[in-house]
């Protein structure tokens, strides 16, 4: 196991205090101001009575601070509980009550009632001024050591997927986890992970801290030496508008924000050469991307394309480079890459028995940086890890190549936006209104949210449902990206030979 996470981290920061760590607007952050606000944040913590074991949810925007907070919290051994935008009511009530000691925010997030969102009153802390909330970044702290506190096998994070009910799943990661995952530990970068690291000499951050691709990315930046750009909001799309306002070398990007910016650059092509000619890693990842797209990506934007494929319970599992791009192979450009180092795939059937090469079943990943389990969740951490291999629900094969396909899901869930919507329940939640009878939900690809969600409902005797007022219900219950495009109403469901439900003529009906 290398340092202790996140001491690789620290101690880049000690080794080049006068380079920039981040920009946002007109402020820039060295990398020895951001240590030292870790150090007053880890401070301030201490105080508030956060340490090892204690465990501090992080409801903020994108921020030099929010990120210190981050790193302050893990440097205390405290188990941080990310905390995703957009969440409804319920969805964060449930979060926060996964023995939260604190939570904390800032003047963006702010919210008196998140103190009581649990169901029991926590301590409300916040890096800024905040109504009712203990600011961290005006209290004094203890001017403690910035000595890693944490033991390996305590939990150092709990990243959040939706779950097969609708309610959000917590992945808890460990720190020995984060100590020996691929993009934290430097000394044992691949010749890939440094090589990008590298290209991420300006990279473009956005998006939330809590997600785990987010998180492991900005790393990788960091630990690189270059500087994470957080942009403003200026109206108009981070691609390739961001790109080319602040001279954006690297980034993470979703399949639907790279089709819109594939879109305007071919309405306007020099932009490719001038705009953004200063890209040189730009990783695709999030849901799938057509081989035609991705061709099309590496042909406007340069040999500076990645692809990768990962979940919330591993992170980053493999990556397509722009190298293995750049042949223009169709069987090449159809897969999502080889496995990071250290990440042992395998493709089992439905007993569990490992396939023959080129055989298609379910992947089963095996990593010293997968989660430990979901949190409160035993019975679902059991069927999902088996003999510290992860089941990952989705199907798919290896070739000769090494190269990892992707051919389906043994889930049923929808990618709108990058984000993983179940369709279960929202068919749950149609059928719960009283002019409906039979609900069913499938999706269908979209170019601009990767995959749509679409309804299909029975009426119930004599009634005619308000599409309206069922986009109303689904968005209360889960939220935006669970509300279907459309919804058609139908008199009866198709049937499949097997007898189950024809989801694929129903998507031939739109």
């Amino acid at each position: 196991m290398g340092p202790p996470f996140p001491q690789a981290l620290l101690g880049a920061l000690r080794e080049a205090p006068g380079s920039p760590a981040f920009e946002q607007g007109s402020r820039t952050v060295s990398r020895g101001e951001l240590l030292e606000l870790v150090r007053r944040l880890a401070g301030a913590m201490r105080a508030a009575g956060l340490g090892p074991g204690r465990a501090v949810a992080i409801r903020t925007a994108v921020s030099p601070e929010a990120f210190a907070a981050h790193i302050a919290a893990h440097t205390l051994g405290c188990r941080v509980v990310g905390v995703r935008p957009g969440y409804t009511a319920g969805q964060l009530a449930h979060v926060l009550s996964m023995d939260v000691d604190a939570v904390l925010v800032d003047p963006s997030t702010a919210a008196p009632e998140l103190s009581r969102a649990s169901g029991r009153p926590v301590p409300l802390l916040s890096l800024g001024p905040c109504p009712g909330a203990d600011d961290l970044l005006t209290r004094p702290g203890d001017g403690g050591s910035l000595d890693v506190a944490a033991q390996p096998d305590a939990v150092a994070a709990l990243m959040f997927t939706s779950g097969s009910t609708g309610r959000p799943k917590g992945c808890a990661i460990t720190y020995r986890a984060l100590s020996e995952h691929w993009a934290w530990q430097p000394r044992a970068w691949s010749p890939v992970a440094a090589e990008m690291a590298a290209r991420f000499e300006r990279y473009l951050l956005f998006g939330t801290l809590a997600s785990m691709v987010v998180f492991e990315f900005l790393g990788l930046c960091l630990l690189g030496g270059g500087t994470a750009v957080i942009p403003e909001d200026d109206g108009r799309p981070l691609f390739p508008h961001a790109i080319e306002r602040y001279g954006i070398t690297g980034s993470i990007v979703t399949v639907p924000k790279l089709c819109r910016m594939l879109d305007l650059l071919r309405d306007e092509p020099s932009r490719a050469q001038d705009g953004v000619g200063r890209l040189r890693a730009l990783m695709v990842s999030g849901s799938p991307i057509g081989p035609t797209r991705l061709a099309e990506a590496a042909d406007r934007l340069g040999p500076v394309v990645y692809q990768g494929y990962g979940q919330t319970e591993a992170g980053s599992i493999s990556m397509l480079t722009p190298d293995d791009i750049a042949g223009g192979s169709p069987r090449v450009l159809a897969s999502v890459g080889r496995p990071h180092p250290g990440i042992e795939i395998t493709v089992r059937d439905e007993r569990d028995r490992e396939v023959a090469p080129g055989g298609t079943g379910e992947i089963h990943v095996r990593a010293p940086s997968l989660m430990s389990g979901y949190w409160g969740m035993p019975e679902e951490t059991r069927d999902t890890l088996r003999d510290g291999r992860l089941r990952t629900r989705d199907l798919g094969r290896l070739d000769a190549d090494g190269l990892l396909h992707l051919t389906g899901r043994t889930r049923d869930v929808i990618m709108v936006n990058a984000m993983v919507v179940y369709a279960g329940p929202i068919e749950r939640v149609l059928a719960a209104h009283p002019g409906v009878a039979e609900a069913y939900v499938a999706g269908a690809p979209d170019e601009a949210t990767g995959e749509a969600v679409h309804a299909f409902v029975v009426p119930a005797a004599g009634a005619v449902p308000d599409r309206g007022a069922l986009a109303a219900l689904v968005r209360a219950e889960l939220g935006d990206d669970s509300v279907p495009s459309t919804f058609t109403v139908v008199p009866g469901v198709p049937v499949a030979a097997g007898g189950k439900p024809d989801k694929r003529a129903l998507l031939r009906l739109l």
